[in-house]
């Protein structure tokens, strides 16, 4: 009998792409002796998060990111030696659809990784044992575990392929008793969210309609969420990290959220999402995977498809045009659906459904 091999998963970029990795991953790690996943410094709490993972491994590629650090020689060598050092016998290179996964391949044959597979429309030479082509228009996490399965890796029984993170934290010490809706109103990349006086009104509204609203954000994002939650909802800005936020949104009814990290981690603890989806990336491909959700903005907008870290409309029309009536209206549709999420998972995680 063949022995289980060694294999290293490579997903590089933010905390939302290492959770969309999470059914490849586990699917890999149902046929492995053993998993180690190769992030980002911005994907490691979420990679600490993936059920799965026996061992997560860091590295800050100059080839992805917002802000990508200068190509070091020593953290190259570095990173292959510490390749080297496991004894991988198998990789996969789990890349967005506009990435090309060849630098990474390169850097596991240096290693001395002894088989690898990849998505790749760049032709590439040596690099990869299985050059895998995606289908058209599938969601991330969908590809992700495609090429998992052409690589001959399968989920265990019982697995829908939804997205998943380890059992969170119980969080009522933070949000209190009562029902609750998440309002994040930040993005790393600002043209994915409303602007910080439409966040503000959407609270407001969302709190005059009776919702008891608890805000969310990163550390950098206390200033927004203050504002944001005002004197009318409870501001949690700062006061959690990843692991204690999927705590708040596992508790939460619905989250309302731009097309960022926070909307699949919701989707990861079976939580409805009001997703506020820019269209400068298509909503196919990055929609929030298996659980009831309704998309809100204008997805034929001008930037539609730019990839625009900014929104290039002045007035950032296909997201701050969007009404507080539709924010409530999606609230309300979505409300109530976390037993039914689980259950539409298997369907749902392929075709995106939106309720």
């Amino acid at each position: 009998m063949t022995a289980a091999p060694r294999t290293v998963i490579v997903r590089l970029d933010s905390a939302g792409d290492v959770l969309l990795a999470g059914p490849a991953v586990r699917a890999a790690a149902a046929g492995s002796a053993h998993t180690a996943l190769l992030c980002g410094p911005q994907g490691e709490q979420a990679a600490r998060l993936l059920p799965g993972v026996d061992e997560v491994l860091v590295h800050d590629a100059p080839w992805v990111g917002l802000d990508p650090p200068p190509v070091s020689r020593r953290a190259t060598d570095g990173l292959v030696d510490a390749l080297a050092a496991r004894r991988f016998d198998r990789a996969l290179i789990l890349v967005s659809y506009h990435q090309s996964p060849l630098p990474a391949a390169l850097l596991l044959r240096l290693a001395g990784v002894g088989w690898t597979a990849a998505d790749s429309v760049d032709y590439p030479g040596a690099l990869l044992d299985l050059r895998h082509h995606r289908a058209p228009q599938r969601h991330e996490a969908a590809a992700a575990l495609e090429l998992a399965r052409a690589a001959g890796f399968r989920l265990p029984p019982g697995d829908d392929g939804g997205l998943r993170v380890t059992t969170p934290p119980a969080t009522a010490s933070l949000t209190g008793t009562r029902p609750y809706v998440v309002f994040h109103p930040g993005a790393a990349v600002p043209a994915r969210a409303f602007g910080p006086e439409r966040a503000a009104r959407a609270a407001a509204a969302l709190a005059a309609a009776g919702h008891r609203l608890v805000v969310t954000g990163g550390p950098g994002e206390k200033a927004l969420t203050a504002r944001v939650a005002g004197d009318h909802s409870l501001d949690l800005g700062g006061r959690t990290d990843l692991r204690q936020l999927a705590g708040v949104l596992a508790g939460a009814q619905v989250a309302v959220v731009g097309n960022t990290g926070p909307a699949h981690l919701a989707a990861a603890v079976g939580t409805p999402v009001v997703c506020l989806f820019a269209p400068v990336v298509p909503a196919p491909l990055w929609r929030p995977y298996g659980v009831p959700h309704v998309l809100l903005g204008q997805q034929d907008a001008p930037c539609a498809g730019t990839r625009a870290r900014r929104c290039p409309v002045r007035g950032h029309p296909c997201l701050d045009g969007v009404s507080d009536a539709a924010v409530l209206s999606a609230v309300a549709a979505v409300s109530g659906r976390r037993a039914q999420a689980t259950g539409d998972r298997a369907t749902a995680s392929d075709r995106g459904a939106t309720v």
